[in-house]
């Protein structure tokens, strides 16, 4: 499929061309669908001789033309893998590049802290040579890292390479996870040590072994299949598509990767193309490949392993609840990676509904909503949240503490007022950007009084919604009767989104006020505590119950108090907060 320009956009394949072609001008397009063939402009066709050969031309026109709307892989996070080079005497280290050279590769790890401790294994158990060239040059001497145990020195000759391969071949059985006769012989050996009473070695040896097995105890999925495979979970949503390969080797996962494309094919086409990229690319073939996808074409796949890459692997769902489990595992990873990924550009479906409901000129890219929380007048605060392409920006959420307001006044509509004029009057002056939307919770009450700041401020032309609880009604300034729009719809979700965000983090601050009131009143009641003191106390430690499970001298070196003081306020608070805690009715959140 061609676009305008002549550019090709999709590649695909069918038994039947004529009805595949047809599909694409039905009335029941998919989004994806009509996305792509809202670009096309042009439809041209080879024939092949059977399915195999269109399965070939298909990924060779792909890898050629970099269709828009084909599988286009792009690692989703360039995770490090251990290499063994190819070189007579074979290095490890660890890197992020792929070279085709024979050289072996373990990984990715997702988690690099299994990496490094892999590599200390390597260089405390079965140190091998640390010069780069891949030629060894004969040397007098060895280098330092011999001398420390960390290096062969085959370049001084002290060491044949039978037993520097004997070495390599340890090394890839703990990177496979072979490790049962390994760890049953360095419990050999250090046994012998501590006999021996070489301590410092039995020490070493110790630590290797419990490295070894936190290794293998942090592995998220163990069973005892030593057969090789792979496990592709994907996910799609629109026009785009996120895999995620498990891969499994000893019975035990070592690593996984995750990939990100935009695709317009349906999912047993994405896969196949996954797959054909994926594995054409060099990386490890398994024995089998599982996947949830519904395989028409596995038999074409399968053919493409032996043929092309001289391999036999298989193409299967899950034969077993393991396989099904492992699967499961993969697919939901993979779905929090898309996730992922479409918050990170943005949520434009639901922003475009909402600007069509409100009747906005654009879709609000700058929402800003906000919220007032108190108890019973007291400790009142206001919140600002603000949500950039439907996502939110935690870096541009602001809290008020509401000044107008006396002690025990509870006047929501005021507190409103205040928090609107502080924030527009910044915005204004500091020639900030003004939001598309703003939002704030509450009925007509409170978007009147937004409104009133906003027209004083000359800002009257931001458009300004309230979200009220009780109904899910939205309430606009110019509207006698609120807006209600159906439960789960994109942009009511959106919205609530805001308002709930916004009443999440203004609880929060008011939670926090709250707690440190109670520790203030708590500590003037301390006899030799006064304000400067108890200022000194309340830096030092958030909560009552730190101060007193904090040992005396830590309080008093902390806070500038003697000992003797120290112990009192401890033994102050110790008695109220068992007081409280035995009171009727009391309850500790």
């Amino acid at each position: 499929m061609l676009d305008k320009t002549g550019s090709v956009i999709y590649v695909g394949k069918a038994k039947d061309l004529r009805s595949r072609v047809r599909s694409y001008f039905s009335s029941n397009l998919t989004v994806k669908t009509e996305a792509l063939m809202a670009r096309v402009a042009d439809i041209e066709y080879v024939v092949t001789g059977n399915e195999y050969e269109a399965l070939l031309l298909e990924n060779n026109l792909i890898k050629e033309l970099l269709p828009r709307y084909n599988i286009n892989l792009k690692d989703g996070k360039s995770y490090p893998v251990i290499r063994i080079t190819a070189d007579e005497y074979p290095r490890v280290f660890r890197t992020r590049r792929i070279v085709d050279d024979g050289s072996e590769y373990y990984g990715p790890f997702t988690n690099v802290n299994h990496l490094e401790r892999y590599l200390e294994l390597i260089d405390q158990l079965f140190p091998l040579r640390k010069c780069r060239q891949p030629n060894l040059r004969p040397r007098p001497r060895p280098c330092l890292y011999h001398h420390i145990g960390r290096c062969a020195g085959v370049c001084a000759g002290k060491m044949s390479r039978d037993a520097y391969m004997e070495r390599v071949d340890a090394v890839r059985d703990l990177l496979a996870g072979k490790t049962a006769e390994l760890l049953e012989s360095l419990r050999s050996e250090m046994q012998d040590a501590s006999d021996g009473t070489r301590f410092e070695r039995a020490a070493q040896l110790r630590d290797a072994i419990r490295a070894i097995e936190a290794i293998e105890a942090e592995q998220r999925v163990t069973d005892f299949d030593p057969e090789l495979r792979d496990y592709i979970g994907f996910a799609s949503r629109g026009d785009s598509t996120s895999f995620v390969v498990f891969q499994m080797r000893g019975g035990s996962l070592v690593g996984s990767q995750v990939f990100h494309s935009r695709s317009a094919s349906e999912d047993e086409e994405s896969f196949i193309e996954f797959a054909l990229q994926f594995y054409g690319a060099g990386a490890a073939l398994p024995n089998t490949v599982y996947t949830s996808a519904s395989i028409a074409g596995a038999a074409e796949l399968e053919h493409y392993f032996s043929g092309e890459l001289g391999a036999a692997v298989r193409i299967s769902g899950p034969k077993s609840s393991r396989d099904a489990a492992i699967l499961r595992l993969s697919t939901e990873n993979a779905r929090q990676e898309l996730d992922k990924r479409l918050s990170e550009r943005g949520n434009l479906p639901a922003l475009s509904e909402l600007a069509a409901v409100l009747d906005l000129p654009a879709p609000p890219l700058l929402i800003e909503g906000f919220d007032i929380a108190h108890v019973g007048g007291r400790n009142t605060v206001a919140s600002m949240v603000s949500f950039a392409k439907g996502v939110p920006n935690t870096s541009s959420y602001r809290k008020y503490r509401i000044r107008t307001l006396k002690a025990g006044q509870v006047d929501d509509f005021a507190a409103m007022r205040e928090v609107i004029a502080r924030r527009y009057t910044r915005v204004k002056n500091e020639r900030k950007p003004r939001p598309d939307l703003i939002l704030v919770d509450g009925g007509k009450g409170q978007v009147g009084a937004a409104r009133e700041i906003l027209i004083a401020l000359g800002l009257e032309s931001v458009p300004l919604v309230g979200l009220a609880k009780r109904n899910e009604e939205i309430f606009l300034p110019d509207r006698s009767e609120a807006v209600q729009l159906p439960e789960g719809s994109l942009p009511l979700r959106l919205l609530q989104y805001v308002r709930d965000e916004a009443h999440r983090f203004a609880t929060g601050y008011r939670a926090n006020l709250q707690k440190s009131d109670l520790v203030a009143s708590v500590l003037e009641r301390v006899p030799g505590i006064g304000a400067k003191r108890g200022a000194a106390l309340r830096a030092a430690f958030s909560t009552l119950e730190s101060i007193v499970e904090t040992p005396t001298d830590i309080v008093a070196r902390s806070t500038g108090l003697s000992p003797e003081l120290a112990a009192r306020v401890q033994e102050y608070i110790a008695e109220y907060v068992k007081g409280a805690a035995d009171s009727p009715g009391s309850h500790r959140a």
